[in-house]
């Protein structure tokens, strides 16, 4: 199922680049009827011509883009959070713990980074045995009780285990591409009411042409902001089954389901990292950073969200 809805991503920007060339030829091919109305028709076969013409280069441009965006995540991630490796003597206590459930697992101990924040949170990231890690914040080390700390590290070394990291980074590669490729449209569409056609205040000749270019570019924003929504659902769709399957795989781990449950608990008062603004990586954390707006936002933010309800989660942890 993973593996189906990691295939949607390529799927959707591909179909939508179908759905764009359509709809501008259904638009550009028109003619006039006896009662004087246009009437556009749909060339599917110069739509297919275009699409595959078009395929290589959306399939290299997105490819290059992707590569480059999926190996340097470790960076990224690490500096959006403000991590830092930690040493062992610096908190032997926290190394220890992770040792012990990797050898319960059987699984490689995985670096280990900290977050230097009084707030509550961790999560895990990382693509292969080499960039795997686990991060803290000082908060979370500080404030709980070893089963509690065994339980969330539990959790996140269960997102290693069953490869969730490199899933999830996939996913958020895709849209983040999807999203800076829309926001780009947006910002020309902008551009061009604002100034003009290269800055001439639309006036003059290019009338016609002007109306083209602006049609052409509204038509690439919709599809921009449908692929958008789709691999945003895809997301969701991997992400918050995941989360369940990593707090019974860290219950599995540490013994005891409520002391994750007493874990989640604390960390849901506390989750805090305002520094963290990027989405992309706010999501990976084990419980999200963000406190949501009351109101038709917590309702939208609900909805679309990466994680399911802490309530609940700690509900399914108490009765296991």
């Amino acid at each position: 199922m993973s593996i189906l809805l990691l295939l949607a991503f390529p799927c959707i920007m591909l179909g939508m680049v179908w759905v764009f060339l359509a709809i501008i030829s259904w638009l550009g091919t028109g003619y006039y009827n006896e009662y004087g109305e246009v009437v556009h028709q749909l060339d599917i076969d110069a739509v297919n011509y275009y699409f595959m013409n078009a395929v290589p280069w959306v399939v290299g441009g997105v490819g290059i883009w992707f590569c480059i965006a999926y190996f340097a995540n470790v960076s990224m991630v690490k500096a959006a959070t403000g991590a830092r490796t930690l040493e062992r003597r610096e908190n032997p206590r926290v190394y220890n713990i992770v040792e012990n459930l990797c050898m319960t697992c059987g699984m490689d101990m995985p670096k280990i980074n900290v977050v230097d924040d009084p707030q509550l949170n961790a999560f895990a990231s990382g693509i292969n045995k080499d960039t795997y890690t686990v991060t803290v914040t000082t908060g979370l080390m500080d404030m709980l009780t070893d089963e509690e700390l065994a339980g969330v590290l539990g959790h996140e070394l269960t997102h290693i285990r069953n490869r969730d990291t490199r899933l999830l980074i996939t996913s958020i590669v895709f849209v983040g591409i999807v999203s800076t490729i829309m926001s780009i449209v947006v910002r020309m569409l902008f551009n061009y009411f604002l100034w003009g056609d290269s800055g001439s205040s639309r006036r003059d000749n290019g009338k016609g042409g002007g109306v083209s270019m602006i049609v052409i570019m509204l038509v690439g924003a919709v599809c921009c902001a449908i692929a958008y929504f789709f691999t945003l659902l895809t997301r969701f769709a991997i992400s918050r089954k995941r989360e369940y399957m990593a707090d019974a795989g860290g219950a599995e781990l540490c013994g005891n389901p409520l002391a994750l449950a007493s874990a989640l608990r604390k960390i849901s008062g506390r989750p805090g990292l305002q520094n963290v603004e990027r989405e992309d990586v706010a999501q990976l954390f084990i419980i999200h950073p963000h406190k949501f707006a009351s109101g038709i936002q917590n309702f939208l933010n609900s909805m679309f969200a990466t994680h399911p309800d802490t309530e609940k989660r700690i509900a399914f942890l108490e009765q296991l």
